[in-house]
């Protein structure tokens, strides 16, 4: 039997719309969509609702940092 998952506010969400990822990268909206056709930012469909993963967010400021490493 399933249980119901409780909503904790003081935890992150597991997914973002489009405008929580842009405020959270301080991205605009188009940049936020190149990121994602590009591949660089992973997004999933829920219904026509797009939305990113947490992880995703992680790992593409990941992706920042070690295109920045090469700088240094």
């Amino acid at each position: 039997m399933a249980t119901a998952v409780e909503h904790d506010p003081a935890v992150e969400p597991l997914l973002y719309r489009i405008e929580g990822a842009m405020k959270l990268l301080n991205l605009s909206r188009t940049v936020i969509y190149e990121q994602i056709r590009a591949g660089r930012l992973r997004a999933v469909r829920q219904g026509r609702a797009r939305r990113i993963p947490a992880s995703a967010i992680g790992e593409y400021v990941a992706l920042l940092e070690r295109e920045a490493g090469g700088d240094r």
